[in-house]
This record gives C-alpha cells, structure tokens and sequence, in this order.
C-alpha cells in the first residue's frame, strides 16, 4: 500500500491531524485535507486520490452526499467512512451510496488501515460490532426502508437545518432562489413536517448535521 494517495474529510482539524500522522506512519501518501462535504467533492476532482475518506456529518453537504458526487465524477476513487455513528441507518446509507469500507470512531484509529487494505483487495470492511442486520440488509436479506428525498432535496435540508437563508442556499448550491423554495415546500410535504425547527430535528436524526 505504499504510494497509495488518500483524501481526508473531517470537520475536525485536530482529528485530521491525528488520522493523517496515522496513515503516513503506515505509509499513505495523504494529498488533501478538506473540513466540509463540497470542499471534498472539489478536492476529489483535483487531485484523484485512490481513496477518500471522509466523516458522515460535516457542515455544507454531509459525508453520504458527499461520498456520492465522489462516486460519480471520480469512479475510481474508493470511499471509506470514519464516523461516530453506529446505527444501521448510517451504515445502510453509506453502503447504499457506494461506500466499501465503514469505520468507527469508537474503535482505534488503527482499524482504518485495515479497512483501506480490505477495500484495496476489493472487500467491503465493516468495523467489528456493527450489527448483522446491516449485513442481511445489504446482501438483499431485508428490504430497508427508502429515503423519499432526492439527494438535492438532502442537500438543501441540510442547509437550511444550518440555518442558511434561502439566499444563501441559493448561492450555495447555484440554482435560483424560487427553486430553492419549491425544494424547501416538497421536502416539507414528503416528511410531513411543516416548520422550520421540524427539518432541523429530522436532520439531527438522519446525521446530516451534528446537535
């Protein structure tokens, strides 16, 4: 695994700092660091790292949006997460949008070398302890319930649970301000939820954004 370039995502500086002295001591080559979701996705395009791992709940777009625009624009890149959650949801999730290796922050850090091994040999890795409900889920045992929501409409609900005015998201996500408002009153009427501090609780639940 020596040369094999990685991108980091957390929110966190320190806790950056700490996984990046990690894996260079085990021989990674870490060739960007990004704090938020979209600074990951650009980061991504930039410099095509052979892994990007990246923190579930990070401001501007989460780790699983994130994760999925990685995907696309760079199919090559292998996603690996490192997050304090987990729940089967969060798994499923991560799974689902094209995640081959999940690791968590309860575990040593040293458990994502392993993980970026068993990826790298074309494995999926799960932390150990992660329940086996996930694991009947996603080789097709139990069907698991669908998110309703389009990624675009995630992606403004996170945006608007931190709080950005509809301005903001706008600017944010480059599309105009009524579209944004059209996204905002479907979100609403697929969740049921009719105001503001609603969407910011359903966020807080699905880890797009930290309590």
């Amino acid at each position: 695994m020596i040369g094999t370039r990685i991108l980091l995502a957390d929110d966190h500086e320190v806790v950056r700092q700490g996984i990046r002295a990690l894996l260079e001591r085990e021989g990674y080559d870490v060739v960007a660091e990004a704090g938020d979701g979209r600074d990951a996705i650009r980061l991504a395009r930039e410099h095509r790292p052979d892994f990007a791992v990246l923190d579930l709940t990070m401001p501007v777009l989460n780790g699983i949006e994130a994760g999925r625009a990685i995907r696309d624009a760079c199919p090559d890149v292998r996603l690996v997460a490192l997050t304090e959650h987990t729940e089967d949801s969060f798994v499923l999730d991560a799974l689902e949008a094209g995640f081959r290796g999940y690791v968590s922050k309860l575990q040593a850090v040293a458990e994502l070398v392993r993980a970026l091994g068993e990826v790298s040999r074309g494995s999926v890795f799960l932390s150990p302890g992660l329940s086996d409900i996930v694991v009947d889920t996603y080789l097709g045992k139990i069907q698991p319930p669908k998110d309703s929501l389009t990624p675009r409409e995630r992606e403004v609900l996170q945006l608007v649970a931190e709080s950005k005015t509809t301005k903001e998201i706008a600017r944010v996500l480059g599309i105009g301000v009524k579209t944004v408002e059209s996204h905002r009153t479907r979100i609403m009427a697929k969740l049921g939820i009719h105001e503001t501090a609603g969407l910011v609780r359903y966020a807080i639940r699905r880890g797009l954004i930290k309590a």
